[in-house]
């Protein structure tokens, strides 16, 4: 099926703070072409990673395929159930600059971290840099891929409770990470300042 069932959805983008036992990533997709003030869409549907290859180098395996003309713009959206790692960050980095011609915005249920914690949010902030534009999921966000990508035989989203919460502390703690590190050190310093 070309559409996601309703409990693999709600399973994996639940945006738990600490979502023990979700092992596997996520990613549903929409592809549009540019046209001047218009978009034409041309794909959507989802993904998940394979034995030894994740989600968004699937992905970005597929998309090359395509042979997109460098002459026309295209937007590609993606709704993740994590963050990328620091490898598949650095992937999507390089793929970017290789595509002037296409932008990509992520949207992201929870924030992965593997075990070297330094490495994750620093591959978040090549992604940004490279173009990227990366925010966490929120109701609205929730919504819409309820309503295209899952088989939802056409009952209404109902959020779990704390999802707003969540993605309020998940955007705060993204927002953190991509900023400037000389802002960060502004802020500590200005912390110890005050005693905090």
């Amino acid at each position: 099926s070309i559409l996601m069932h309703r409990r693999l959805f709600l399973y994996n983008f639940r945006n738990l703070r600490k979502a023990k036992g979700r092992r596997e990533t996520y990613l549903c997709y929409v592809v549009k072409r540019r046209d001047s003030a218009t978009s034409c869409s041309l794909d959507f549907g989802y993904l998940r990673n394979q034995m030894g290859c994740h989600v968004e180098v699937l992905f970005l395996r597929y998309i090359a395929a395509w042979d997109l003309d460098p002459g026309r713009c295209y937007r590609i959206t993606w709704f993740t159930s994590w963050s990328p790692c620091y490898d598949c960050a650095q992937h999507i980095a390089n793929f970017l600059r290789s595509y002037p011609n296409l932008t990509l915005r992520i949207f992201m249920a929870r924030l992965y971290f593997c075990e070297d914690r330094k490495a994750e949010p620093e591959g978040l902030r090549r992604l940004h840099k490279a173009g990227a534009q990366i925010a966490i999921m929120t109701f609205k966000d929730y919504f819409y891929c309820w309503n295209t990508f899952v088989e939802n035989r056409e009952q209404t989203f109902k959020g779990w409770e704390g999802l707003h919460e969540n993605s309020v502390h998940l955007a705060r703690k993204l927002r953190r990470i991509l900023l400037p590190l000389y802002e960060v050190d502004d802020l500590r310093d200005a912390f110890k300042i005050l005693g905090l």
